[in-house]
């Protein structure tokens, strides 16, 4: 079995990665934080939103210091904002 796991991105990441998903090689030890570091490396935009993100590994919210492990599915959600003032 390969040390892949699933990333889904939204919102803003998913716009500038230009997809909603792809496939992440994880290494020992890997966190959900270190493998936001590792897709922020190959689209470097999205480096400045890490400090804000929620994370959610196998649709359960968790902190960026949760341990990965191959065949996961972290999704990484920015904040969201918008609407109009009532």
């Amino acid at each position: 079995m390969a040390n892949t796991i699933t990333v889904r991105l939204f919102a803003r990441l998913a716009e500038l990665a230009g997809k909603r998903k792809l496939t992440l090689d994880i290494g020992s030890g890997m966190t959900a934080a270190d493998a936001f570091g590792a897709i922020a490396r190959d689209y470097p935009k999205m480096a400045g939103l890490g400090g804000r993100l929620m994370y959610a590994r196998n649709q359960e919210y968790v902190s960026p210091d949760t341990p990965l492990k191959a065949g996961d599915e972290l999704a990484l959600i920015p904040p969201v904002s918008g609407g109009d003032a009532l």
